[in-house]
């Protein structure tokens, strides 16, 4: 098997047939596989996604998940499902185009030195200005954060060969950032910029919640420097409080007692209890992190497979 392609896809249905089409139509002198994860859709993307299946099953397979486990869960799952030389993970909703697959497919084949190649977006004009800017602002913040550099503007739109592939399946962790883990495991990477194109059919599922979600998993994931700050503001604090003490002691002694400092008193205990609040906010990110990976639970759970293990309900 050359390519085994892998297509996350959450309430897609009115995208499914046209994802696939166009995959067939780029490879139709290649030996390829479809992995289809079905991220817990509520439409009948599983209904099309069968259909598809029935109409193709020499090239289609078809994952559904039980419920909804998130994007990352469902490459990993495309990823224990793959066997092809290449593996490829794109979108399902025509924004990231397949041409471009074949692009990443002929530079593999023509640069052995090269492990995967990773896909760039050129200009970001989808979203609000708010978006735009928030996504620019997230790259900064991990890279100033993390130890594991970021580029701008890479997507999970990309192309591997099969060593990348084992390294990704390695990693035992359960909270998976993948955007993160593609950083951390290294490999000669190529950078490819491409035209995101215009979804036709649907809407997104990644809105300003899911954003601000997966951003914090990606910080807390990939970057103990928080934990850090909680620290450092701990030291600040405690160091402002003993010298606010100096001065009161002294200004008791040389002038005597003030007592109209309410306000002033008020105002310490907002501060200090906000540091505190913080620093246990953060404490708690990191040990709900800990606590989930402790359980071992499994990334996602199946109920139906579709030319894989065909037993699973």
């Amino acid at each position: 098997m050359k390519l085994s392609i892998i297509i996350p896809a959450k309430n897609e249905e009115e995208n499914i047939d046209t994802i696939y089409n166009t995959v067939k139509t780029v490879f139709e002198n290649i030996r390829y596989e479809v992995i289809f994860i079905d991220d817990g859709s509520d439409d009948k993307t599983f209904k099309v996604l069968e259909s598809v299946y029935k109409r193709d099953k020499d090239h289609v397979k078809v994952v559904c998940f039980s419920r909804n486990f998130g994007k990352d869960a469902a490459i990993y799952a495309g990823l224990e499902s793959a066997v092809g030389e290449y593996t490829a993970i794109i979108d399902a909703d025509m924004e990231q185009n397949p041409s471009y697959l074949l692009k990443m497919l002929t530079f593999l084949d023509n640069n052995p030195d090269y492990d995967q190649v990773a896909m760039k977006i050129k200009e970001r004009k989808a979203g609000s200005a708010i978006k735009r800017f928030g996504g620019k602002m997230f790259y900064k913040v991990m890279n100033v954060l993390s130890d594991t550099k970021f580029s701008n503007d890479v997507s999970d739109f990309r192309m591997f060969r099969s060593n990348v592939r084992e390294a990704l399946l390695s990693l035992p962790e359960k909270n998976r950032f993948s955007k993160g883990i593609f950083s951390w495991i290294g490999f000669n990477t190529k950078l490819m910029e491409y035209e995101v194109g215009t979804r036709t059919k649907g809407v997104t599922k990644f809105n300003f919640k899911a954003s601000v979600k997966y951003a914090l998993n990606g910080i807390v994931g990939f970057s103990v420097k928080p934990l850090r700050v909680a620290t450092v503001l701990g030291v600040i604090t405690s160091i402002s409080g003993f010298i606010y003490l100096l001065y009161i002691i002294i200004k008791t002694i040389t002038v005597g007692p003030d007592a109209p400092g309410f306000a002033t008193i008020v105002c310490l205990i907002l501060f200090l209890g906000g540091i505190q609040l913080l620093s246990i906010g953060i404490l708690g990110e990191y040990l709900g992190k800990t606590f989930v990976e402790t359980k071992n639970r499994p990334v996602y759970v199946a109920r139906k497979k579709l030319g894989l293990d065909e037993d699973i309900l």
